[in-house]
């Protein structure tokens, strides 16, 4: 009986324990109405998902893309909430671009309040069709395109001893998988960038978010580039990009970032598949890593169009337009990504 009495003492200390961080996080919860709220990459896909979400709160919204015309697309999509909004075309690899983008967003709204570093590039194909440019691509626009407007943003919060700043990574930040090397490489760097950036600043009042998401259905894959055997690559990723076993929707994964703000969290995995990667692999990395060498034994081989590069929608199969990706194209059209002119593209991967 001791011992019973003894373990129902713990559980009830744990049970309190876990009740009081819930009150704590619905206490530091902040109302966003009013809030100003940049996002880079959100003329499409994820950003404009979150775009979405932020509007529904009350906040107003800086987007940025390349593309002229798919931002107008989205400023006419968001405004329908009510809130205000700036479009700024902006190439975030262009330092330059940055700088003018941050200035323009204060001159509007006289500061930033959360900044969403979203934007992204997707290239696809085994190694042996990646070259040194795929990885500096990658890696000055998911890695550079997050430290860019970090800096030029962080001077004011701190001054204010406030402001957020979410960095949308990826689950290929966390566990590397084959034919998106490239990619994942740049997610990594991403990914620590956020968390030490998150550790120096929390004593000076910013909050730094890293957002960890596995598959989404953002329609981001119709815009994503492949190689070597393209026409395989699309296929094998529109699935992963499409099933609901493997992906959640754009606007769960908005819904969950927008909340993750609004508690001041510091760190999110998105979706229970990614969840359960990331947990594998902190276990066993060495057995993940046998795993995927398996997984991409059943990948396309080297060859077709080489290092040469195709969207996604310039590579569609039977597969890729088959029932089972219904849902992934349904998103396309929702989230502004199928179909445009390829000299159009916008960094809005995710």
């Amino acid at each position: 009986m001791p011992i019973v009495r003894g373990n129902s003492k713990i559980i009830v200390v744990l049970g309190l324990g876990l009740a009081g961080r819930a009150i704590v996080k619905r206490r530091r919860r902040f109302d966003l109405r009013g809030n100003v709220v940049l996002i880079t990459g959100s003329s499409r896909g994820l950003g404009l998902a979150m775009a979405e979400e932020f509007a529904r709160h009350g906040a107003n919204l800086v987007l940025c893309a390349r593309d002229a015309g798919g931002l107008e697309w989205a400023r006419q999509t968001v405004s329908r909430h009510g809130t205000d909004v700036l479009t700024v075309p902006c190439d975030i690899s262009d330092h330059d671009q940055v700088q003018a983008l941050i200035q323009r967003a204060v001159e509007r709204f006289g500061r930033i309040d959360i900044l969403v570093n979203n934007a992204g590039i997707i290239t696809v194909g085994p190694v042996q069709e990646q070259t040194l440019t795929d990885f500096e691509t990658s890696m000055d626009i998911m890695f550079w395109g997050v430290v860019r407007p970090t800096l030029a943003v962080l001077p004011q919060m701190l001054q204010r001893q406030e402001g957020h700043i979410v960095n949308i990574t990826s689950i290929g930040g966390a566990v590397s998988v084959p034919h998106l090397l490239s990619y994942s490489s740049a997610k990594f760097a991403a990914v620590g960038f956020s968390e030490g950036l998150s550790a120096e600043v929390a004593r000076d009042g910013v909050h730094v978010l890293t957002v960890v998401p596995g598959l989404m259905r953002t329609g981001s894959h119709v815009n994503a580039l492949f190689k070597g055997q393209n026409r395989a690559e699309y296929s094998w990723f529109s699935l992963g990009a499409s099933l609901p076993l493997t992906s959640i929707s754009a606007q769960n994964a908005a819904r969950q970032i927008v909340a993750a703000v609004q508690r001041g969290e510091s760190h999110i995995i998105l979706s229970p598949q990614a969840q359960l990667l990331a947990r594998f692999h902190g276990m066993f990395p060495g057995l993940t890593a046998n795993i995927l060498g398996m997984i991409n034994q059943a990948l396309p081989d080297p060859g077709g169009i080489g290092t040469e590069r195709r969207l996604g929608k310039e590579s569609r199969s039977a597969i890729s337009e088959s029932f089972l990706t219904a849902l992934g194209r349904r998103a396309a059209d929702t989230w502004h990504q199928s179909p445009r002119p390829p000299e159009s593209q916008d960094h809005a991967a995710n």
